[in-house]
């Protein structure tokens, strides 16, 4: 077979069972052997569409994201994409197209190195010249996407490369030097972490993303239901543990939950499982938790240390550290729920004293109780997609998350303009469960060309737009920080989103009083296929509580003057 066949042939291997991409010349080849072999492809109607697309179906099913892209631009507008998956440690493999073998590194047409552009925001990525190649680098390249810290691979192939002919076959087995895929660590580390919890008797648990990638979400709460000991969560490990729980403290950091913020300041104890320790959780670094040691369960060395010392650091993947934790927990013979019952008790009425909270308004929809009814209309299982700014926040503090993959955002590099494309990708991945992205009227313009692609392939997605008309946490920013100094981030209002959604085929409607919200909501979640809802908002609500930059997490704005 030719080199775009064995391609598609290795990709049957891998059980990819759908591809997102847009078309070029560099590509063409692949794409006539798409077209003959009837592959499963969406076309999306740009690039940075297709990955993020790519990146919402890895997050909602586990399973590897798989991107089609020409050379040059073609390549160039995957960049976003690439770098948010890799920020958020998300499985995908990027194919793109690349000049012919000749032409390479001649500035030829549509040229771009884009393994030079691509090496800092990726986890590997090959530049393939010869056909034989294709069947090993595919089989290493999802190899490496999925293992470990999940991340993107790219692989650029030479045009001739795809009419190239190879003997196929497919290897059984990858051989990397120096990476096995098999990340088990010290158990002694895990034990320790075992004993420090006899002397601890405010610890916390800080549990990430990582718990969510590797799957873990059961042991997890087993092991929090075992000890009682109370849970805060960052952006990315939302729905971990059921929101609704008792002694889950919500989302800690910048705009986290009073009692997520005072528990970590006040813990003795810090267990941090698939974290980063970044800087939105931590706020002013030496003033982080100083009172605890912290415990680090992470899979990539390289986190270790990176922003917080861990006392007890635990190198390995959390398939193999928390079974081996639950089960140390179990042999040592503490009444764990006994123990720390005081403290448990105490942060959860702190949490009940202080929740998230909101003022409704007669006059004007508030972001807070448009998020807080959606949640309450969907079930269980539905899967809510954000772009990024204040619906972004909203939806993280009022949206009751229950399940693992059922909160998906950009969370480390903040992509504006993620939500659209993300949310069809998880709509495609999982076509039985309901699907609800949170946008704003900045966000949804970044990658509004999506609509036609949700309405041409009738994904059903449903949009709900914060339309507020500025760019609302920049807004918020220059409110608070900038003297109300509103630079360049006023959109005006012109664009009629309910016109533009219309003229893409979708259907849309537009909720404008709080008498009409619930009506309007239950309906327009209720219709077949993709639609946008359109709901006015006020202009100057913020985000609270709110952690200023470089603050430490104890020193919060709370809203209506408290402090």
């Amino acid at each position: 077979m030719n080199g775009a066949q064995a391609i598609l042939e290795s990709l049957k291997k891998e059980n990819v069972d759908l591809v997102f991409g847009y078309p070029g010349g560099a590509v063409l080849d692949l794409y006539d052997a798409v077209y003959q072999a009837r592959f499963p492809h969406i076309l999306t109607r740009h690039e940075q569409g297709a990955v993020h697309a790519a990146d919402g179906y890895a997050r909602a099913t586990g399973r590897v994201g798989v991107v089609f892209a020409t050379s040059g631009p073609g390549a160039t507008n995957l960049i976003t994409g690439i770098a948010t998956a890799n920020m958020d440690s998300v499985p995908l493999v990027c194919f793109t197209g690349q000049v012919t073998n000749p032409l390479i590194g001649k500035d030829s047409f549509q040229e771009a190195d884009i393994v030079g552009i691509t090496t800092p925001i990726t986890k590997h990525n090959y530049l393939v010249k010869k056909a034989a190649e294709l069947p090993r680098v595919i089989k290493e390249a999802f190899f490496i996407a999925r293992t470990g810290r999940p991340g993107p691979v790219v692989i650029d192939i030479a045009k001739d490369v795809f009419t190239s002919m190879v003997d196929y076959e497919y290897p059984q087995q990858v051989k990397l030097r120096g990476y096995k895929g098999d990340f088990t660590g010290d158990e002694q580390q895990v034990a320790d972490v075992v004993e420090a919890l006899r002397a601890t008797k405010r610890p916390v648990f800080f549990i990430g993303g990582g718990v969510t990638l590797s799957d873990q979400t059961d042991i997890m709460r087993e092991i929090v239901e075992y000890t009682g000991i109370p849970v805060v969560s960052s952006l990315m490990g939302l729905g971990c543990i059921p929101a609704r729980q008792e002694g889950f403290l919500g989302m800690v950091g910048m705009h986290g939950s009073y009692a997520a913020n005072m528990a970590v300041q006040k813990s003795d104890l810090l267990i941090g499982v698939g974290v980063r320790f970044d800087d939105r959780v931590t706020g002013k670094l030496d003033a982080f938790a100083p009172n605890a040691k912290i415990v680090h369960f992470e899979v990539d060395k390289a986190e270790i240390n990176k922003n917080v010392f861990a006392h007890y650091p635990i190198i390995g993947d959390l398939r193999w550290s928390l079974p081996i934790f639950m089960e140390g927990l179990h042999q040592s013979d503490e009444d764990y729920v006994n123990k720390f019952s005081k403290w448990h008790n105490y942060v959860v009425e702190m949490n009940r004293e202080y929740p998230f909270s909101y003022t409704t308004n007669d006059q004007v929809i508030m972001p807070q109780q448009l998020v807080d009814m959606v949640s309450a209309m969907v079930d269980e299982n539905t899967i809510v997609v954000t772009d990024v700014g204040q619906h972004q926040m909203w939806a993280a503090q009022f949206f009751n998350s229950r399940n693992p993959r059922q909160f998906i955002t950009s969370g480390g590099l903040g992509t504006m303009g993620y939500g659209l494309p993300a949310a069809l990708g998880a709509k495609l991945g999982c076509p039985h469960k309901r699907v609800v992205l949170f946008t704003g009227d900045g966000s949804v313009m970044m990658n509004c060309q999506e609509m036609s692609t949700a309405a041409d392939n009738n994904i059903d997605v449903k949009v709900v737009l914060l339309h507020n008309r500025v760019l609302g946490m920049v807004t918020q920013w220059q409110r608070m920080f900038y003297g109300k100094r509103y630079s360049q981030t006023l959109l005006g209002g012109k664009t009629d989103y309910v016109k533009l959604a219309e003229a893409m085929g979708m259907q849309a409607c537009r909720i404008e009083k709080p008498q009409e919200l619930k009506e309007a909501l239950t309906k327009a979640l209720n219709v077949e296929g993709p639609i946008l809802i359109d709901v006015m908002l006020p202009a100057t609500e913020d985000v609270l509580p709110m952690v200023a930059p470089g603050a430490q997490l104890d020193n919060m704005v709370l809203g209506g003057g408290e402090e």
